[in-house]
C-alpha cells in the first residue's frame, strides 16, 4: 500500500457538495453527501420523486483504483437504486461549474450546473439524447 496516495484534486473539489440538499425541478426530494473516512470516496444518499416514482439510492463517488494500478484521472461513480438500477457517471468539476456525465466523459447524457449563493445553490440542466431532460436546482439545507 502506498502511504503517499492522496485523493485527487477533482475529487477534493467535490467537498463543496457535503451536506444535505433540497432538490427541485424535474425531480423533487433530498440528497445528502458525506465523506467516507480517508476522503477517497464521497457518498451520496438519495430520496427523490421523479414522474411520480419514488427513487431511493446510494452513490459512491471517487477515482477508480483497481488492484495494483494508479488512480484514474477521472472521478467516477456508481449509483444503486431501489428498483435495481446501477448507473455510472463521471464527475467533472471546473471552478463553479459541475458537469456530471451519464456514463463516460463526453456522453450525450449529462448534467451541467453552476454553484451560486456562496456555493449553497447548484442549478443547471440534465440533458438527454434526442432533446429530453429537465432543469434542476439543489439548495443546501445543512452543511
Amino acid at each position: 500500500m502506498n502511504d503517499n496516495v492522496q485523493p485527487s484534486n477533482d475529487l477534493q473539489a467535490l467537498d463543496r457538495l457535503v451536506g444535505t440538499w433540497s432538490v427541485t425541478g424535474g425531480v423533487e426530494g433530498t440528497v445528502r453527501y458525506e465523506w467516507m473516512p480517508g476522503k477517497f470516496f464521497l457518498l451520496q444518499h438519495v430520496e427523490l420523486v421523479q414522474y411520480g416514482q419514488v427513487i431511493t439510492g446510494f452513490e459512491v463517488i471517487g477515482n477508480l483504483r483497481p488492484f495494483g494500478e494508479p488512480a484514474s484521472a477521472e472521478v467516477w461513480s456508481r449509483f444503486y437504486d431501489s428498483t435495481g438500477n446501477t448507473l455510472d457517471y463521471v464527475y467533472e468539476p471546473d471552478g463553479d461549474t459541475l458537469t456530471i456525465w451519464g456514463g463516460a466523459k463526453g456522453s450525450p447524457a449529462y448534467f451541467r450546473g453552476t454553484f451560486t449563493n456562496n456555493g449553497d445553490t447548484l442549478a443547471g440542466d440534465w440533458v438527454y439524447p434526442g432533446g429530453g431532460g429537465y432543469h434542476s436546482t439543489s439548495t443546501r439545507i445543512t452543511p
